[in-house]
């Protein structure tokens, strides 16, 4: 009997600035993160990203995609994101998925009105930094970062950035 999977829609952007890009420290997952999150009811993916953006590091952003858009001006068009990747919330074979649309983005610079969470303990990595392979430095502890973050964030910055190829 197959057992019931809660499945969530997230979006998340490696937000790009030069030849860094921002992360945080997520504390409940012990990993580091890009900002993103929920896409309400309300919202597409696009919209839900952009929020989580500037809620999370107080940025604005635009999305970078390869979409060219279709000649017809209706139904509305949303870029689609760079990959999708299920995760398991809570580790491997647990009952909470998060379906996770990851874009990635361009700073635009700070957003008026809003002030970075300084809970979140966030910073730019360069990707140098990346590159190395190790855990990164916050407040003279070196904390993990995941594979995927790690991969995808080199490669945002390498498609975004200033980054060399």
């Amino acid at each position: 009997m197959l057992r019931a999977v809660k499945k969530h829609f997230t979006a998340t952007g490696f937000v790009v600035d030069g030849s860094s890009t921002i992360l945080h420290w997520h504390r409940k997952l012990n990993t580091w993160m890009p900002p993103g999150g929920h896409i309400e009811e309300d919202e597409d993916p696009i919209e839900a990203l952009l929020r989580e953006i500037r809620e999370e590091a107080a940025l604005e952003a635009e999305v970078v995609t390869a979409f060219e858009k279709w000649s017809f001006g209706y139904p509305r068009q949303v870029p689609p994101p760079r990959v999708i990747l299920v995760e398991d919330i809570g580790g491997p074979g647990a009952d909470h998925q998060h379906i996770d649309l990851i874009y990635y983005c361009r700073s635009l610079g700070p957003a008026a009105g809003y002030i970075a969470d300084k809970a979140l303990r966030q910073r730019w990595v360069p990707i140098a930094e990346l590159i190395d392979g190790g855990a990164l430095d916050l407040d003279g502890q070196p904390l993990p970062i995941a594979d995927d973050v790690r991969e995808l964030a080199i490669d945002a910055i390498r498609t975004v950035g200033t980054a060399p190829c």
